[in-house]
């Protein structure tokens, strides 16, 4: 019988099984262009390749279950950022900052390499279902700017939010890049009562 290294043996399984999904994490950081195999995940996290399979039945099982982690947790650290906020304004400057410490903490290069590993319906439905998560409460922070056309004001800072994503990713420095999207923002956002 396998050596037990936890209290319980459900605990014993969801340490294996987290530690599973952080190597698999760590790999897809690394190469990001390349699924990591079971193999691979398993060398990574110290186990016999044998044991990853009680836990995924396949990688693409896996990256699906890492999937269901990484996008809902995007979704959520950018909505309590925008809930700490005050005013309506506030919570759009929010929503612009955490989505961006998110894509410096790598995670925007992780949840792109995930849905490129494993392209599908149910990765589409998850994607679509943050991005929804995450513009619903933009666009209502937005509405109550009273601005005449919300939904377009709400689409271009989410477009400056992007672009300020990929200069990010191409090197710039965070705090820098952030300021540069308050400056462009905030007399916009915090002018409007």
């Amino acid at each position: 019988m396998p050596r037990i290294d936890a209290p319980t043996i459900a605990e014993h399984r969801a340490h294996r099984r987290r530690v599973l999904l952080d190597a698999a994490r760590a790999l897809l950081v690394e190469n990001p262009h390349e699924a990591p195999s079971l193999t691979a995940v398993a060398a990574r996290a110290g186990l016999p390749r044998s044991s990853v399979y009680e836990y995924f039945p396949s990688a693409k099982d896996m990256l699906l279950e890492l999937v269901q982690e990484v996008l809902p947790n995007w979704s959520r650290r950018v909505n309590a950022a925008m809930d700490a906020a005050g005013t309506p304004g506030e919570k759009v400057l929010a929503y612009a900052t955490a989505n961006l410490r998110l894509v410096a903490e790598g995670e925007h290069a992780l949840a792109t390499a995930l849905i490129q590993s494993v392209p599908g319906d149910q990765v589409d439905a998850s994607t679509q279902l943050m991005h929804d998560q995450m513009s619903q409460p933009l666009c209502a922070a937005v509405e109550q700017l009273g601005v005449p056309d919300p939904a377009t004001t709400a689409r271009l800072i989410s477009s400056v939010v992007y672009t300020a994503s990929r200069m990010i990713e191409d090197g710039a420095e965070t705090s820098a890049v952030d300021a540069r999207v308050r400056e462009l923002l905030a007399p916009f956002l915090l002018g409007h009562v």
